[in-house]
């Protein structure tokens, strides 16, 4: 599949307003290049319109791929992402910590590949779903994004440490069934979030499952002891971790729970998870 026109499309608000300077560099070298490209960044371009181009990358962080995938769930060209964003943790998964020189040049070179979706509910996510803990730690969004990506989730994490109560969540997955007071429930399509808290090492995007890492309510301070441990992704044998892969999940609450479902919040006390095998084409 050759790349000949390519939708670049940008999120004014992701990286400070870098967005626009990379879009306009990955322009210019196309155009060296003669292929063809337009730029979209107020206004995202309609489903027919989009599909008219051989390729449509993309300029933000992991809430932009989110509202992409959402705004154009039934995409069938081939997507490349270039880190904008807070976190960057799916971009990461894809392409590691490669400059925009380094990935421009590779987009030419791989062969395009269909990755793995999930869906919480009606929405679509393609990295994270994190619920309660992770959810409340999103609503502290200001300290975030001021301070950027991995350090402001970081404070986040560790403010809420001390404050945080574990509720009662009940989840179902095929035969098993949890139901206890949690201090950690992820069901994650990608190894990273947060901008750098490697939740699930081993998860595969493009292997029909979604990983389910669990944390039994712990003291504060364990909670403390234990954030390095998880930071690194080396939690998944302690004993009051638990690690399954499925593909369909259900998910009740006794009240309505911050979620965060790739960097953006929603508010559930019932969802319905399951993974889209193949749903998404990406160059990487």
């Amino acid at each position: 599949m050759e790349i000949t026109n390519v939708a670049i499309l940008a999120n004014p608000k992701a990286g400070k307003g870098k967005s626009k300077q990379h879009a306009l560099w990955l322009q210019q070298h196309l155009l060296i290049k003669k292929i063809q490209s337009s730029i979209y960044i107020l206004e995202w371009p309609h489903q027919q319109l989009l599909e008219s181009f051989s390729d449509v990358w993309i300029i933000g962080g992991d809430g932009t791929i989110n509202f992409f995938i959402n705004q154009y769930p039934n995409c069938k060209i081939p997507i490349a992402l270039f880190s904008g964003g807070t976190g960057n943790d799916f971009a990461w998964k894809l392409y590691g910590k490669m400059k925009l020189e380094t990935q421009f040049d590779l987009l030419f070179t791989a062969t395009p590949k269909y990755i793995d979706a999930g869906k919480v509910n009606d929405t679509l996510y393609i990295n994270c779903l994190g619920i309660g803990f992770d959810g409340e730690i999103l609503q502290s969004m200001k300290s975030i994004r001021f301070i950027g990506g991995h350090y402001g989730y970081l404070l986040a994490v560790i403010y809420k440490i001390f404050r945080f109560k574990e509720q009662t969540i009940k989840i179902q997955s095929g035969d098993e069934i949890w139901n206890e007071k949690f201090l950690l429930v992820f069901i994650v399509n990608s190894s990273r979030a947060g901008g750098g808290f490697f939740i699930a090492p081993p998860a595969e995007i493009n292997d029909g499952l979604l990983n389910m890492v669990l944390s039994k309510k712990i003291a504060i301070l364990k909670r403390l002891f234990y954030l390095p441990i998880i930071k690194i992704g080396k939690h998944l044998n302690l004993p009051f971790v638990i690690h399954r892969l499925g593909s369909k999940f259900t998910i009740t609450c006794e009240k309505e729970l911050p979620i965060q479902v790739d960097g953006e919040l929603l508010f559930s006390s019932h969802m319905e998870v399951q993974v889209l095998p193949n749903q998404f084409l990406f160059r990487y």
